[in-house]
């Protein structure tokens, strides 16, 4: 019998916590993607030589973002979690972004960035004012880098704070 999917799994859990689940941990060059029809996940892209994910980096289950795929987000972690692996985490924002797909059709494109419940080196966070400026550049910095390598662009257009995140996987769950 095949696994059922993640995204039968809630966005969020009854604590009010988040659900992420981990498609390419911290330090990978390997972009892997959830894919329902198979009830697996296969591999995406590989990154050239040199270049990894600089945090973990998946999606929010049960939620459908506008390009169709679930809601992305970058899961701040004390140590690389595995493909697969569900994650409790608190929402500490959103970088908006537009982008354009494979078609050059624009679309936004928001980067949740949460951090995971029992962190201890970043546990205290609780909003993504709290992270250093000059991180964010840096992560916008390489989803900008990351999609130029396919010939797409990715502008970071603004950052918000956790209740604009939670509005945006609540409206993403209703989808």
């Amino acid at each position: 019998m095949p696994t059922p999917p993640p995204d039968v799994t809630p966005p969020f859990a009854s604590d009010g916590l988040a659900h992420a689940i981990i498609e390419t941990p911290a330090g990978h060059r390997n972009k892997y993607k959830w894919e329902p029809e198979l009830g697996l996940f296969t591999l995406s892209s590989t990154l050239p030589a040199g270049a990894v994910f600089p945090f973990d980096f998946g999606f929010i289950p049960g939620t459908t973002a506008d390009d169709g795929d679930p809601v992305d987000v970058l899961v701040l972690m004390d140590e690389p979690a595995f493909t697969g692996c569900l994650v409790r985490v608190r929402l500490l924002g959103v970088i908006h972004a537009r982008q354009t797909d494979a078609h050059a059709e624009d679309q936004s494109n928001p980067r949740l960035v949460a951090v995971a419940e029992d962190s201890r080196d970043r546990g205290q966070l609780r909003s993504i004012e709290g992270l250093d400026p000059a991180l964010l550049d840096q992560i916008e910095h390489f989803f900008a880098s990351y999609h130029a390598l396919d010939g797409h662009s990715f502008e970071a257009t603004g950052r918000d704070g956790p209740d604009a995140a939670e509005r945006l996987v609540r409206e993403a769950s209703r989808r």
